[in-house]
């Protein structure tokens, strides 16, 4: 039902003020989003998140009125929704991500990602879907009254459209492709904008990332014989035994090399007694 005027102005002024209230403001695209999915995250985080949903040029009045929000109005972009919070962004940006829900495919939607049927035995009765299987390309037969995938197949490619026949296929076999999930556009911490971009960088990302940084950058500093805090212990193992191979080498009796002279030695000699006992012996004379 349309707002009057009186209500319009009074829900702007409430925005307004709403948003001067908390640390955290954010755009969040509802376009593509099934409203199940919207209502199950509203309520899971409705404790520390407040949603303003409304017509775009009253949104777009809201974060207007306020000089630090003004430049979210370009994410206003089809349905959407302001959210406020004081909470961590990136711990928001996390808490949205959890909340997403599988869907079914329909016909001439793109593929997001390929799409593989597995070899095996289905829990499909006989009849209308195997005929509705084998349309769509899947090899099927009937086994034993059960009907049974009989090779695996990549049914769509990556980025591939899902025919009408693949779409009721993937049905039969509740095999849902697709991902809906609910996230910010862009949250304004204070006077900093991060966008989807920027918050969908994690902990696990970025420990992976600089772990490779460091060991690539120490194997340089190895190569290039760099030496400090992290590689001048490397450096003195190196060292070390190097020089503990010369010293064998050259049969030094320093500590530390006459030990490994000595373990050589006994070496040696238990491999001597070996071959000795097993020469065979000569005849003793009569």
């Amino acid at each position: 039902m349309a707002l009057r005027k009186d209500e319009k102005a009074k829900f702007v002024q409430e925005g307004k003020t709403a948003i001067t209230k908390y640390s955290v403001v954010g755009v969040v695209p509802l376009s593509a989003v099934p409203d199940r999915l919207f209502q199950s995250a509203k309520n899971k985080m409705r404790s520390n998140t407040r949603f303003i949903i409304g017509r775009k040029t009253l949104l777009t009045k809201i974060l207007e009125a306020n000089e630090k929000t003004k430049e979210l109005t370009k994410d206003l972009t089809g349905t959407s929704a302001i959210i406020l919070t004081n909470e961590d962004p990136f711990k928001l940006y996390h808490d949205f991500k959890a909340n997403s829900i599988k869907l079914a495919a329909k016909p001439n939607q793109i593929s997001p990602d390929d799409i593989n049927i597995a070899a095996g035995e289905t829990s499909i009765q006989p009849g209308q879907a195997v005929t509705e299987l084998k349309q769509a390309g899947i090899d099927v037969k009937i086994d034993k009254g059960k009907v049974v995938i009989s090779k695996e197949k990549t049914l769509v490619k990556k980025g591939g459209v899902i025919t009408p026949a693949i779409a009721k296929a993937l049905k039969t076999l509740d095999i849902m492709p697709f991902t809906a999930v609910l996230e910010p556009a862009v949250l304004l911490s204070g006077t900093i904008a991060l966008t989807r971009e920027i918050l969908s960088i994690d902990a696990v990302s970025v420990t992976r990332d600089v772990s490779h940084a460091f060991a690539c950058a120490y194997t340089l500093a190895l190569e290039a014989k760099i030496v400090n805090s992290y590689t001048i212990r490397s450096f003195i193992e190196m060292a070390y035994r190097s020089s503990v191979a010369l010293g064998v080498g050259a049969k030094l009796t320093e500590p530390g090399i006459i030990e490994k002279l000595i373990a050589e030695a006994a070496s040696g000699a238990g491999a001597l007694n070996t071959i000795a006992k097993d020469a065979p012996q000569a005849p003793q004379s009569q």
